[in-house]
């Protein structure tokens, strides 16, 4: 067992945990996650390299979908070796300063992950809103300017966090709700100012994923009046069977983050098990799910996809 002292500290590690009050669960989830990185790993290297090398694929749409593949791997190689070191070896430190860095990934990979997503909002309002000027809007500059900025936000908004974590004692224990650090997560083992900490917590889910979510909400209300404009009921189907793919990401998306930030804010109601399910489900399903699903709804994907396995048997 750990021990640990009720006087402030600065502590070299904290502990990580599982599923509390789910016995057994290393044995069934250790290859479960296994799995899931294994999918995610490969379902997301796979649409970046389709993107690259596919000519039918050289559209803004699919650029952006490269990039939050991008970012997806980023956060699932964040998380990879604490959480397989949790669930398969059974090893549950991880050092203060490896803490740190792992929450900055995650926070910044989460943010750029939001960001694309808005971006490929705005590109389906472009598609069926505008169509003839499509090409012209969304260049190949734009579109790289557009996830750049994404990139640029998540750095610039996530880089205090650690800042501002690093400068504060601790007195709580050392014991995480996650098999990985967050943010919100470690803050509540600290002692002294962490008013700051907060307040930034509240500044970047408000001006963050909260102004993304409701600039792809309005983007989706003008798509709609757009779709309601269409004469025929065929072009209307066709043209909201575009935005399919995305509406589901998204959802899976931001759900289970909404649904994390009130939990943190309501800790004290909820159960430890909740917290990690719900933590799960928010690291673990979009990243595993966002080129499952493009590649199911996407022809060209799945053309992109055939074509390069005819080439490989060849």
């Amino acid at each position: 067992m750990f021990e640990f002292n009720t006087t402030t500290f600065q502590p070299s590690f904290f502990i990580l945990t599982g599923l509390r009050g789910l016995v057994g669960a290393r044995l069934w989830l250790g290859p479960l996650l296994s799995l899931m990185y294994i999918t995610t790993m490969a379902g997301n290297c796979t649409v970046i390299y389709l993107v690259r090398t596919e000519r039918s694929l050289q559209e803004p749409q699919y650029h952006f979908l490269s990039m939050l593949a991008g970012a997806d791997i980023v956060l699932s190689i964040s998380t990879l070796l604490s959480v397989l070191k949790v669930f398969i070896l059974g090893l549950y430190v991880i050092a203060f300063d490896s803490c740190l860095t792992q929450l900055f990934f995650i926070h910044t990979s989460s943010s750029m992950g939001s960001g694309i997503l808005l971006a490929m909002a705005f590109d389906r309002f472009v598609a069926i809103s505008h169509p003839l000027q499509y090409t012209t809007i969304l260049t190949n500059s734009q579109v790289t300017k557009m996830g750049l900025a994404a990139l640029l936000r998540g750095v610039a908004l996530m880089t205090p966090l650690p800042i501002l974590l690093k400068r504060l004692p601790f007195c709580k224990g050392q014991m995480l709700s996650y098999s990985y650090c967050l943010h919100p997560n470690v803050m509540k083992l600290a002692c002294g100012q962490v008013k700051i900490n907060i307040f930034y917590g509240l500044i970047l889910v408000i001006f963050s994923f909260g102004i993304d979510f409701l600039l792809i909400a309005l983007s989706y209300v003008l798509i709609f009046q757009a779709v309601l404009g269409i004469a025929s009921r065929e072009g209307q189907m066709k043209a909201l069977n575009t935005c399919l793919s995305h509406i589901f990401i998204v959802f899976i998306y931001y759900g289970p983050l909404l649904a994390i930030t009130v939990m943190h804010r309501i800790h004290h109601k909820s159960s430890p098990l909740a917290h990690a399910v719900l933590g799960n489900i928010y690291l673990f399903m979009p990243p595993m799910l966002n080129p499952i699903v493009y590649s199911l709804k996407t022809k060209q994907i799945r053309a992109a996809l055939r074509k390069s396995f005819k080439v490989q048997q060849a």
